[in-house]
């Protein structure tokens, strides 16, 4: 599939602030059923950007600028071609092995409600079967919710709650994996929802390592392994390392973002 990608972060501040370092991770990579036909970042006044690769294999982007600054908005534009591999993760910058997966960090740790959950299920003692079972009884677990940046996003808020949105439900499933033995790890990326509500949107899922096959992509929101509606940008150990955009600012105040996202196999429309 063909799909046009376009990524807007618009940042207000209430104070001008006098410096501005972003760490961007808004590029995806090649690898088997996904191919990056064109990509740009573009940034609304003069900045510096420089090019690297971060710790989990990651293409990155840092950002530099010199206040004032009042507001800055920076976009992210391009064209990908994409394949359904049945969630086979194959050709992707590997950096870690996959037992850096099993640690927990506090987004992604099963408390006790969580983990006696996990040991009640009947899980196959085969890795494939056991990553399929916990990725469809998250499913089945969690109720869909909308985004909310000020939702508390971590495993235990979210399964408490039986409630997520693909942030949260990710969080909960890479802790289940994890305390069922099995390497996971969190990805940041863009779903395209033909027809649907929401068909625009940032989007998050988990891959889970199985010996035997290696990662495996399991969207237990969508309820579904990725296919070609899914572009995978960044890893991480879970949401906060593979956000799109972190950073520092010098200056007081506070700030206000606004994020607008398109996702389709038509380019975007321009104001």
């Amino acid at each position: 599939m063909r799909l046009f990608v376009k990524h807007r972060s618009e940042y207000r501040f209430s104070e001008p602030q006098a410096r501005l370092v972003q760490l961007l991770r808004l590029t995806p990579g090649n690898h088997a059923g996904q191919s990056i036909v064109s990509w740009r970042i573009d940034v609304d006044r003069d900045a510096r950007l420089k090019s690297a690769r971060d710790g989990y294999g990651n293409e990155t982007t840092m950002l530099y600028l010199d206040g004032p600054l009042a507001q800055i908005a920076i976009e992210v534009s391009g064209e990908v071609l994409t394949d359904d591999r049945a969630g086979m993760v194959i050709g992707t910058v590997e950096t870690l092995p996959p037992a850096y997966y099993l640690q927990s960090t506090p987004l992604t740790r099963a408390d006790e409600a969580l983990t006696d959950h996990i040991a009640a299920l009947a899980l196959p003692a085969e890795a494939q079967p056991r990553a399929h079972a916990l990725a469809e009884a998250v499913a089945d677990w969690m109720e869909p919710a909308e985004a909310d940046p000020a939702t508390d996003h971590s495993a235990a808020a979210r399964f408490a709650a039986r409630a997520a949105d693909p942030q949260g439900n990710a969080h909960v499933l890479i802790a289940a994996a994890r305390s069922a033995g099995l390497p996971a790890r969190y990805v940041a990326g863009h779903l395209y929802r033909p027809g649907g509500e929401g068909g625009h949107a940032a989007h998050g899922w988990a891959e889970i390592w199985v010996d035997g096959y290696g990662w495996i992509g399991f969207d237990s929101f969508e309820g579904c392994c990725p296919r070609e509606h899914h572009v995978r940008v960044a890893i991480g150990l879970d949401h906060r390392e593979a956000a799109p955009i972190s950073g520092l600012r010098t200056g007081g105040g506070h700030e206000a973002l606004a994020i607008d996202v398109h996702v389709g196999p038509e380019p975007a429309r321009q104001d």
